[in-house]
């Protein structure tokens, strides 16, 4: 249908006013020269197009402010709109219109009528400004070439022929219209492009609203690529584990899937540390890919599940009361006060402090059998901690404790690592049982360094084990070792622990132990009663006394046990039999002769060039004879009995002593260069070592050479100096508890240990012994010879001296 548009007459000012009825449309703002389909359905509408379908087809189209008004009035519509054409008319069921209209001209509405039951408006054509300056519109329009076929480029829907004919202002103005028709703007950016008069302005805000979508479409575009890129890659791992579902089912590898997905979620659960966990995933991947039967896997599943086992994070609450700790102590061991004061100073530091998170390394020394291993467990108990005990005893390669690699053949983690997954949390008790008693190998390194790293606080946070190649946080297990002797621990291992020193157990010592804690405990192992079996104190007394000989209680326990066993076989034979007393007469018949027995001293017997020493041995105290004797000869010296070097060197530094003394002893100048001296000690298959035996080497002889007798009821212990100064020695405990089994009424002491005596005691319980202290060897030989070893003009030349130092050290404990 043709027709005709009216406009202003060339060169006047006057506006062509046009009266349009209204078609007012939702989310919906129609350009000039686009051709839109509209869907009329309200009444008022319908009226309008009617009216217009009447006229000449013409009307006014503009938006609502709100899409949510039905009726809408005037004053809730857009000012400006446009003015178009109804080219094509679809009558629709129910009395609707559907429509195709197109876009001739911007219109601005003037005045409204609503009448005859629709709008009726009164517009002008809104006019373009700003086309005079035709560089700035050319340089725009090719801004605007440029943008579009970049957005062309990635929206290949556009039409490519929109700019391809503009050649006039009119042209790119209208060129502008279309071109935003077909971009995707909301209602309200459409409104203010088309309220726009100037087209500089309207030429800007199409390069704007490009520059947007080429952005938005180009984000789309990496998104949705980012999204098929995820979607193919989940449909391929899909894919292909169902392929590989469906190959291990033929293989038969469902049970290594399904170990594997367990595996995985045991991790899950325990909340490894990061390199633990990574690890440990980096194993697992390599388990999926092997054949369930490979010996790799294999290696690969052992490593895995032994990391899996070993506790990370759990932990035993401390429950630490000191009279309950004390309470365990005594109810377990007899005896053993000072260390037992030790152990509960620590334990007290633990309660008092929260902030104590490193343990002590606590070190128990002493002899086999005095309780050292329960000692340990005892503490663990007091602390309610699990218990764990290593013996190092033997150990001599490095792998032990650091682990062997995974490439061997077997190999597993060392033992520490063993024992935490046994206790299954961090803060364990473990006891290195005999760590005296590890060796060295030049082929397998040396344990007690590595050993090192185990017990140092600063480096045992990260314990790092051969077989785990991670590291392990050992830092709040609390250590516990044990010695015999304290020589036998290397000094950077001494140098980490704190020592307690346990000493052999008295012979009243070993009676309480025995009636306290062995025999209950083992008639209640064999089945007896104590009204069944019963062993009088005297007799249990012969026992200790005569058949068993130690600084502990193990072979006594075990005489003990044998002697329940003759009672339970009695028992059996006679069932009329109800209970027993255990006699002297069926001890012996039982046991045989003594074993041990003190062969008592004789007061009366004279002993000239024989002394009586005092030993310090693995099994408790004892009473070491020395015997000398002088022949005519050449100056030769023999030591027999298997004395150690550091005994002979003794035994010359007393033989110097002598020589420097000689004129005061009466003796010849040149004594020595015609007499030789033999120098035995009994018991000679019995290796002997040690300086405490020098001022009893040194009485023997001078007693020997001055044919002077040694008081039979005297015994000393004390190392000997060139000048004659006596020095302090060890084990005074055991060698005071031996002399006082043989009958000994005197003991010659160090000065420099009296205060160790006077602490010791109330343990010591000497009796009838009297102790002295002496600090020169003339002293001693004062107090161990029967008569004054030194000539009469040279006792009296002291005495004249008034030796008060001398007299002093006379005194008794």
């Amino acid at each position: 249908m043709d027709y005709q548009i009216p406009h202003e007459a060339e060169g006047s000012s006057q506006k062509v006013h046009y009266l349009l009825p209204v078609l007012p449309l939702k989310n919906m703002t129609i350009l000039p020269k686009s051709i839109i389909p509209v869907i009329v359905g309200r009444k008022q509408s319908i009226a309008a197009v009617e009216s217009a379908l009447q006229q000449d087809r013409q009307v006014f189209v503009t938006a609502q402010r709100d899409v949510e008004v039905e009726r809408p009035s005037f004053k809730d519509l857009y000012d400006y709109g446009t003015r178009a054409v109804i080219l094509q008319v679809v009558r629709m069921p129910k009395g609707g219109f559907k429509i195709l209209v197109e876009g001739v001209s911007r219109s601005q509405a003037l005045s409204c009528d609503s009448g005859n039951g629709y709008m009726q408006v009164d517009c002008v054509d809104s006019a373009t400004t700003g086309t005079t300056d035709i560089n700035e519109l050319e340089a725009l329009w090719r801004h605007v070439r440029t943008r579009y076929q970049s957005y062309q480029k990635i929206n290949n829907k556009l039409p490519a022929d929109i700019l391809s004919e503009v050649s006039s202002v009119d042209n790119m103005e209208h060129a502008m219209d279309t071109l935003l028709a077909h971009i995707t703007l909301p209602l309200d950016e459409r409104q203010v492009f088309l309220e726009m008069g100037n087209l500089p302005e309207r030429l800007l805000y199409v390069c704007k609203m490009l520059d947007r979508e080429v952005t938005i479409f180009e984000t789309e575009e990496r998104i949705r690529g980012s999204v098929q890129s995820q979607l193919e890659r989940n449909q391929r791992e899909y894919y292909l584990q169902q392929q590989r579902n469906a190959i291990d089912k033929e293989l038969g590898r469902d049970d290594q899937q399904a170990e594997v997905q367990q595996l995985r979620a045991k991790v899950k659960s325990l909340k490894l540390p990061r390199d633990p966990a990574e690890k440990v995933e980096r194993e697992i991947r390599r388990l999926e890919q092997m054949p369930q039967s490979s010996a790799e896997a294999s290696v690969v599943r052992h490593y895995v599940e032994w990391i899996l086992a070993l506790p990370w994070h759990k932990s035993s609450r401390d429950t630490i009361n000191m009279q309950a700790a004390e309470k365990i102590l005594n109810k377990q061991h007899a005896g053993l006060k000072k260390p037992k004061e030790r152990i509960l100073e620590f334990i007290a530091a633990k309660k008092f402090s929260n902030l104590l998170k490193r343990s002590p390394i606590i070190c128990l020394v002493g002899p086999p059998g005095v309780g050292k291993t329960s000692l340990a467990s005892s503490i663990a108990e007091s602390l309610g901690r699990e218990f764990r005990r290593i013996s190092l005893g033997g150990v001599r390669d490095e792998a032990e404790i650091r682990g062997h690699r995974r490439t061997y053949i077997g190999a597993l983690p060392g033992k520490f690592l063993q024992a935490m997954r046994q206790v299954e949390t961090v803060n364990p008790v473990i006891l290195l049982d005999e760590v005296d008693k590890m060796s060295t190998d030049s082929h397998n390194g040396d344990p007690s360094a590595a050993l090192l790293e185990v017990l140092d606080p600063e480096q045992n946070k990260a314990f790092y084990d051969h077989f785990l190649e991670i590291s392990y946080d050992l830092s709040q297990v609390m250590f516990i070792a044990t010695a015999n002797h304290i020589e036998g621990i290397p000094y950077p291992l001494h140098d980490r622990m704190e020592l307690i020193f346990l000493s052999g157990y008295s012979e009243q010592e070993k009676f309480d132990i025995t009636k306290k804690f062995l025999l209950p405990r083992n008639l209640k192992e064999h089945g007896l009663s104590s009204k069944q079996c019963k062993i009088p104190s005297n007799v249990l007394m012969i026992l200790i006394r005569e058949y068993t000989k130690e600084a502990g209680v193990r072979q006594l326990e075990r005489t003990l046990t044998k002697i329940l066993r003759k009672v339970i076989q009695l028992f059996l034979e006679d069932q009329s039999m109800l209970t027993f007393t255990l006699t002297e007469e069926q001890l012996r018949i039982w046991l045989g002769h003594s074993k041990f027995k003190i062969k008592p001293l004789n007061a009366q017997e004279e002993r000239i060039g024989l002394a009586s020493g005092l030993a310090w041995t693995e099994v408790g105290g004892d009473l070491l004879e020395i015997e000398t004797s002088i022949v005519t000869g050449k100056g030769n010296v023999t030591l027999t009995g298997q004395l150690g070097e550091v005994m002979q060197e003794s035994a010359y530094a007393a033989l110097t002593y002598i020589r420097s003394k000689a004129p005061q002893l009466g003796l010849k100048q040149n004594f020595n260069t015609t007499k030789d001296i033999h120098i035995h000690i009994p018991e000679g298959a019995t290796p002997k070592d040690g300086p405490s035996a020098g001022i009893t080497l040194c009485t023997a002889i001078v007693s020997e050479m001055t044919k002077n007798p040694v008081n039979p009821l005297v015994a000393m212990t004390g190392e000997i100096t060139l000048r004659g100064r006596v020095l302090p020695v060890g084990g005074l405990k055991e060698k005071i508890l031996a002399a006082w089994q043989h009958g000994i009424k005197k003991v010659i002491l160090p000065r420099e240990n009296k205060e160790e005596i006077d602490e010791m005691q109330s343990e010591l319980n000497t009796r009838d012994i009297t102790l002295k202290f002496v600090d020169t060897m003339d002293e001693v030989l004062e107090e161990a010879l029967l008569r004054s070893p030194f000539s009469a003009k040279h006792a009296k030349a002291k005495r004249a001296a008034g030796d008060d130092h001398h007299a002093s050290s006379n005194q008794t404990s």
